[in-house]
Protein backbone atom coordinates (compact mmCIF):
# COMPACT_ATOMS: atom_id res chain seq x y z
CA UNK A 1 0.00 0.00 0.00
CA UNK A 2 2.58 2.53 1.04
CA UNK A 3 4.82 1.47 -2.46
CA UNK A 4 1.74 2.14 -4.41
CA UNK A 5 0.82 6.01 -2.57
CA UNK A 6 4.29 6.81 -2.84
CA UNK A 7 4.44 6.05 -6.90
CA UNK A 8 1.76 8.16 -7.26
CA UNK A 9 2.99 10.50 -5.53
CA UNK A 10 5.95 10.80 -7.38
CA UNK A 11 4.27 10.55 -10.52
CA UNK A 12 2.13 13.55 -9.91
CA UNK A 13 5.15 15.59 -8.58
CA UNK A 14 6.95 14.79 -11.90
CA UNK A 15 4.40 16.23 -13.57
CA UNK A 16 5.35 19.40 -11.88
CA UNK A 17 7.94 22.11 -13.27
CA UNK A 18 10.28 22.80 -10.53
CA UNK A 19 9.13 25.75 -9.59
CA UNK A 20 5.83 24.32 -8.95
CA UNK A 21 6.97 21.87 -6.89
CA UNK A 22 9.05 24.05 -4.52
CA UNK A 23 5.94 25.70 -4.11
CA UNK A 24 3.88 22.73 -3.10
CA UNK A 25 6.40 21.73 -0.45
CA UNK A 26 6.07 25.31 1.20
CA UNK A 27 2.61 25.10 0.81
CA UNK A 28 2.16 23.03 3.95
CA UNK A 29 4.58 24.80 6.11
CA UNK A 30 2.63 28.09 5.29
CA UNK A 31 -0.87 26.69 5.84
CA UNK A 32 -0.37 24.75 9.19
CA UNK A 33 2.10 28.34 10.67
CA UNK A 34 -0.30 30.70 9.54
CA UNK A 35 -3.21 28.76 11.10
CA UNK A 36 -1.34 28.47 14.09
CA UNK A 37 -0.74 31.99 14.33
CA UNK A 38 -4.24 33.08 13.64
CA UNK A 39 -5.11 30.83 16.57
CA UNK A 40 -2.81 32.43 18.99
CA UNK A 41 -4.22 35.80 18.27
CA UNK A 42 -7.60 34.71 18.21
CA UNK A 43 -7.57 33.59 21.45
CA UNK A 44 -6.61 36.60 22.91
CA UNK A 45 -9.49 38.28 20.90
CA UNK A 46 -7.09 40.83 19.28
CA UNK A 47 -5.40 39.58 15.58
CA UNK A 48 -3.52 42.00 14.43
CA UNK A 49 -4.06 43.25 10.76
CA UNK A 50 -1.55 41.63 9.35
CA UNK A 51 -2.35 37.99 10.56
CA UNK A 52 -6.21 38.63 8.64
CA UNK A 53 -4.00 39.43 5.45
CA UNK A 54 -2.10 36.29 5.89
CA UNK A 55 -5.48 34.31 6.20
CA UNK A 56 -7.33 36.07 3.46
CA UNK A 57 -3.57 35.44 1.28
CA UNK A 58 -4.15 32.15 2.42
CA UNK A 59 -7.61 31.93 0.90
CA UNK A 60 -6.78 33.98 -1.82
CA UNK A 61 -3.82 30.73 -3.11
CA UNK A 62 -6.18 28.20 -2.63
CA UNK A 63 -9.23 29.81 -4.69
CA UNK A 64 -6.05 30.25 -7.64
CA UNK A 65 -5.24 26.71 -7.10
CA UNK A 66 -8.62 25.49 -7.19
CA UNK A 67 -9.00 27.77 -10.97
CA UNK A 68 -5.85 26.81 -12.18
CA UNK A 69 -7.13 22.79 -11.72
CA UNK A 70 -10.55 23.72 -13.08
CA UNK A 71 -8.76 25.25 -16.09
CA UNK A 72 -6.20 22.02 -16.55
CA UNK A 73 -10.08 20.09 -16.68
CA UNK A 74 -11.63 22.72 -19.02
CA UNK A 75 -9.12 23.89 -21.40
CA UNK A 76 -5.45 22.51 -20.73
CA UNK A 77 -4.31 23.89 -24.16
CA UNK A 78 -5.91 27.17 -23.80
CA UNK A 79 -3.79 30.50 -23.45
CA UNK A 80 -5.52 31.35 -20.47
CA UNK A 81 -4.26 28.30 -19.12
CA UNK A 82 -0.92 28.24 -19.96
CA UNK A 83 -0.68 31.84 -19.04
CA UNK A 84 -2.06 31.34 -15.26
CA UNK A 85 0.66 28.42 -15.19
CA UNK A 86 3.83 30.50 -16.46
CA UNK A 87 2.69 33.59 -13.86
CA UNK A 88 1.28 31.60 -11.26
CA UNK A 89 4.93 30.40 -9.91
CA UNK A 90 5.68 34.48 -9.22
CA UNK A 91 2.25 35.14 -7.23
CA UNK A 92 2.39 32.13 -4.91
CA UNK A 93 5.96 32.64 -4.13
CA UNK A 94 5.32 36.29 -3.15
CA UNK A 95 1.89 35.07 -1.22
CA UNK A 96 3.71 32.13 0.61
CA UNK A 97 7.27 34.07 1.57
CA UNK A 98 4.98 36.86 2.73
CA UNK A 99 2.79 34.91 5.06
CA UNK A 100 5.83 32.56 6.59
CA UNK A 101 8.07 35.66 7.08
CA UNK A 102 5.38 37.26 8.40
CA UNK A 103 5.03 34.52 10.95
CA UNK A 104 8.80 33.90 11.25
CA UNK A 105 8.39 34.55 15.47
CA UNK A 106 6.64 31.23 15.84
CA UNK A 107 8.79 29.14 14.24
CA UNK A 108 12.24 30.77 15.67
CA UNK A 109 12.24 33.28 18.61
CA UNK A 110 15.79 33.65 18.79
CA UNK A 111 16.70 36.92 16.68
CA UNK A 112 19.80 37.72 15.96
CA UNK A 113 19.78 41.47 15.40
CA UNK A 114 22.14 42.55 17.81
CA UNK A 115 25.21 40.81 16.22
CA UNK A 116 24.07 42.19 12.83
CA UNK A 117 24.31 45.83 14.95
CA UNK A 118 27.79 45.06 15.91
CA UNK A 119 28.91 43.49 12.50
CA UNK A 120 27.90 46.69 11.15
CA UNK A 121 29.75 48.94 13.55
CA UNK A 122 32.87 46.80 13.25
CA UNK A 123 32.78 47.33 9.41
CA UNK A 124 31.97 51.61 9.73
CA UNK A 125 32.81 52.32 13.11
CA UNK A 126 29.48 53.94 13.27
CA UNK A 127 25.51 52.87 12.40
CA UNK A 128 25.00 53.68 8.95
CA UNK A 129 21.34 53.68 9.81
CA UNK A 130 22.08 56.45 12.29
CA UNK A 131 24.57 58.50 10.46
CA UNK A 132 22.12 58.31 6.60
CA UNK A 133 20.06 60.86 9.69
CA UNK A 134 22.15 63.77 8.31
CA UNK A 135 21.10 63.59 5.13
CA UNK A 136 17.43 63.59 5.73
CA UNK A 137 15.72 65.71 3.57
CA UNK A 138 11.55 65.46 1.93
CA UNK A 139 13.10 65.49 -1.71
CA UNK A 140 15.70 62.64 -0.78
CA UNK A 141 13.20 60.71 1.30
CA UNK A 142 10.65 60.61 -1.27
CA UNK A 143 13.09 59.24 -4.02
CA UNK A 144 13.97 56.56 -1.84
CA UNK A 145 10.28 55.79 -0.99
CA UNK A 146 9.78 55.72 -5.01
CA UNK A 147 12.33 53.44 -5.35
CA UNK A 148 11.72 51.78 -2.37
CA UNK A 149 8.21 50.74 -3.58
CA UNK A 150 9.85 48.63 -6.79
CA UNK A 151 10.92 46.28 -4.64
CA UNK A 152 8.03 43.96 -6.33
CA UNK A 153 8.25 45.72 -9.42
CA UNK A 154 11.54 44.74 -10.82
CA UNK A 155 11.65 41.53 -9.92
CA UNK A 156 8.33 41.09 -11.52
CA UNK A 157 8.53 43.14 -14.84
CA UNK A 158 12.20 42.01 -15.85
CA UNK A 159 10.91 38.06 -16.61
CA UNK A 160 7.15 38.85 -18.09
CA UNK A 161 8.69 41.84 -20.12
CA UNK A 162 11.33 38.41 -21.44
CA UNK A 163 7.87 36.47 -22.08
CA UNK A 164 5.74 38.84 -23.94
CA UNK A 165 8.48 39.48 -26.18
CA UNK A 166 8.48 35.70 -26.53
CA UNK A 167 12.22 35.14 -24.95
CA UNK A 168 10.43 31.60 -22.99
CA UNK A 169 13.76 30.37 -21.86
CA UNK A 170 15.49 33.62 -20.94
CA UNK A 171 11.89 34.13 -19.21
CA UNK A 172 11.83 30.85 -17.68
CA UNK A 173 15.43 31.37 -16.40
CA UNK A 174 14.79 34.62 -14.66
CA UNK A 175 11.45 33.88 -13.24
CA UNK A 176 12.90 30.82 -11.69
CA UNK A 177 16.03 32.75 -10.26
CA UNK A 178 13.67 35.40 -8.55
CA UNK A 179 11.01 32.60 -7.27
CA UNK A 180 13.62 30.46 -5.99
CA UNK A 181 14.97 33.91 -4.26
CA UNK A 182 12.44 34.13 -2.13
CA UNK A 183 12.13 30.76 -0.65
CA UNK A 184 15.83 30.45 0.21
CA UNK A 185 15.89 33.62 1.69
CA UNK A 186 13.18 32.19 3.48
CA UNK A 187 15.10 29.83 4.86
CA UNK A 188 17.91 31.91 5.85
CA UNK A 189 14.91 33.97 7.72
CA UNK A 190 13.98 31.32 9.56
CA UNK A 191 17.85 30.46 10.57
CA UNK A 192 18.35 34.20 11.58
CA UNK A 193 14.83 36.00 12.44
CA UNK A 194 16.16 40.01 12.96
CA UNK A 195 13.91 42.24 13.31
CA UNK A 196 14.93 45.68 11.15
CA UNK A 197 17.20 49.07 12.59
CA UNK A 198 13.51 50.62 12.44
CA UNK A 199 12.36 49.01 15.39
CA UNK A 200 15.41 47.59 17.04
CA UNK A 201 17.35 51.01 17.06
CA UNK A 202 13.82 53.18 17.30
CA UNK A 203 15.31 55.29 20.70
CA UNK A 204 18.33 56.17 19.08
CA UNK A 205 17.19 57.83 16.23
CA UNK A 206 17.15 61.76 16.98
CA UNK A 207 15.78 62.46 13.74
CA UNK A 208 12.59 61.73 12.10
CA UNK A 209 12.23 62.02 7.79
CA UNK A 210 9.44 62.76 6.08
CA UNK A 211 8.43 62.86 2.53
CA UNK A 212 5.04 63.35 0.59
CA UNK A 213 3.01 61.01 -1.57
CA UNK A 214 5.64 58.05 -1.95
CA UNK A 215 6.97 58.51 1.69
CA UNK A 216 3.01 57.39 2.53
CA UNK A 217 2.33 54.89 0.97
CA UNK A 218 6.24 52.80 1.39
CA UNK A 219 5.20 53.00 5.21
CA UNK A 220 1.71 51.79 4.55
CA UNK A 221 3.19 48.92 2.32
CA UNK A 222 5.50 47.74 4.99
CA UNK A 223 4.55 43.97 5.88
CA UNK A 224 3.71 43.79 9.70
CA UNK A 225 6.12 46.39 10.68
CA UNK A 226 4.94 45.90 14.35
CA UNK A 227 6.64 41.83 14.38
CA UNK A 228 9.00 41.53 11.28
CA UNK A 229 11.92 39.27 11.45
CA UNK A 230 12.76 39.11 7.95
CA UNK A 231 15.70 41.98 7.99
CA UNK A 232 18.79 39.17 7.04
CA UNK A 233 19.11 38.54 3.82
CA UNK A 234 17.36 42.04 3.10
CA UNK A 235 15.71 40.01 -0.45
CA UNK A 236 14.61 43.85 -1.33
CA UNK A 237 18.16 44.27 -2.35
CA UNK A 238 19.13 40.34 -3.12
CA UNK A 239 15.78 39.77 -5.62
CA UNK A 240 16.58 43.57 -7.43
CA UNK A 241 20.19 42.84 -7.86
CA UNK A 242 19.05 39.23 -9.05
CA UNK A 243 16.82 40.84 -11.24
CA UNK A 244 19.27 43.10 -12.88
CA UNK A 245 21.34 40.70 -14.00
CA UNK A 246 19.31 39.30 -15.94
CA UNK A 247 18.38 42.31 -17.54
CA UNK A 248 21.57 42.71 -18.21
CA UNK A 249 21.88 39.38 -20.03
CA UNK A 250 19.10 39.46 -21.91
CA UNK A 251 17.20 43.07 -21.92
CA UNK A 252 20.34 45.93 -21.85
CA UNK A 253 17.71 48.17 -22.29
CA UNK A 254 15.53 47.67 -19.75
CA UNK A 255 18.90 47.33 -17.18
CA UNK A 256 20.00 50.55 -17.52
CA UNK A 257 16.17 52.06 -17.49
CA UNK A 258 15.64 50.55 -14.46
CA UNK A 259 19.34 51.42 -13.04
CA UNK A 260 18.46 54.38 -10.93
CA UNK A 261 15.55 52.99 -9.67
CA UNK A 262 17.49 49.88 -8.23
CA UNK A 263 20.81 51.87 -6.86
CA UNK A 264 18.01 54.24 -5.16
CA UNK A 265 16.51 51.00 -3.48
CA UNK A 266 19.66 49.58 -2.50
CA UNK A 267 20.35 53.05 -1.00
CA UNK A 268 16.61 53.42 0.76
CA UNK A 269 16.98 50.25 2.59
CA UNK A 270 19.26 52.35 4.84
CA UNK A 271 17.98 55.37 4.55
CA UNK A 272 14.17 54.43 5.35
CA UNK A 273 15.87 52.30 8.30
CA UNK A 274 14.12 48.84 6.71
CA UNK A 275 18.30 47.16 6.72
CA UNK A 276 21.41 46.75 8.27
CA UNK A 277 24.28 47.37 5.75
CA UNK A 278 25.18 43.52 6.53
CA UNK A 279 21.88 42.76 5.17
CA UNK A 280 22.09 43.89 1.94
CA UNK A 281 25.75 42.32 0.96
CA UNK A 282 24.42 39.08 2.48
CA UNK A 283 20.97 39.60 -0.20
CA UNK A 284 23.67 39.96 -2.90
CA UNK A 285 25.63 37.24 -2.12
CA UNK A 286 21.93 35.13 -1.88
CA UNK A 287 21.21 37.14 -5.62
CA UNK A 288 24.04 35.74 -7.10
CA UNK A 289 24.14 31.56 -5.55
CA UNK A 290 20.45 31.71 -6.82
CA UNK A 291 21.85 32.65 -10.40
CA UNK A 292 24.51 29.80 -10.66
CA UNK A 293 22.47 27.25 -8.83
CA UNK A 294 18.34 27.72 -10.02
CA UNK A 295 19.38 26.36 -13.75
CA UNK A 296 21.55 23.67 -11.99
CA UNK A 297 18.07 22.09 -10.11
CA UNK A 298 16.17 22.84 -12.80
CA UNK A 299 17.99 20.89 -14.89
CA UNK A 300 18.52 17.83 -12.34
CA UNK A 301 14.72 17.87 -12.27
CA UNK A 302 13.66 18.18 -16.12
CA UNK A 303 15.68 15.12 -16.39
CA UNK A 304 13.69 13.39 -13.77
CA UNK A 305 10.33 14.44 -15.69
CA UNK A 306 12.07 13.62 -19.24
CA UNK A 307 13.00 10.33 -18.18
CA UNK A 308 9.70 9.43 -16.73
CA UNK A 309 7.73 11.05 -19.63
CA UNK A 310 6.00 13.93 -17.95
CA UNK A 311 8.02 16.95 -19.08
CA UNK A 312 6.91 20.24 -21.10
CA UNK A 313 8.35 22.68 -22.96
CA UNK A 314 9.81 24.13 -20.13
CA UNK A 315 12.45 21.11 -20.45
CA UNK A 316 12.92 21.48 -23.91
CA UNK A 317 16.47 23.62 -23.30
CA UNK A 318 17.90 20.28 -21.45
CA UNK A 319 16.81 17.82 -24.30
CA UNK A 320 20.49 17.28 -26.33
CA UNK A 321 22.32 19.04 -24.03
Amino acid sequence: MAAVIYTKIKRLALRLRFEELVAVVFLLPMVVITLRAHGYFSAGGNIPKYIRGDLQRLIAVFFLIAVFIALRKWNPGGKIYCFIREAAPFGLAVAIYTNLHDTIYFVNPHDIHDILIKIDAWMFGVQPVLWAQKFYHPILTEFFSFCYMNYFIIPLVVPFTLYFRRKYFEYREALLGVVLSYYFGYFLYIAFPAAPPRLVLADQFTRNFYGYFFDAAQRTVIISAASSRAAFPSLHCGTTLLAMIYAFKHARTMFWAFLPIAVGLILGTVYLRHHYVIDILAGFALAIFVYFVSPKLDRWWCKKRIKADTSDRSCEWVKGN
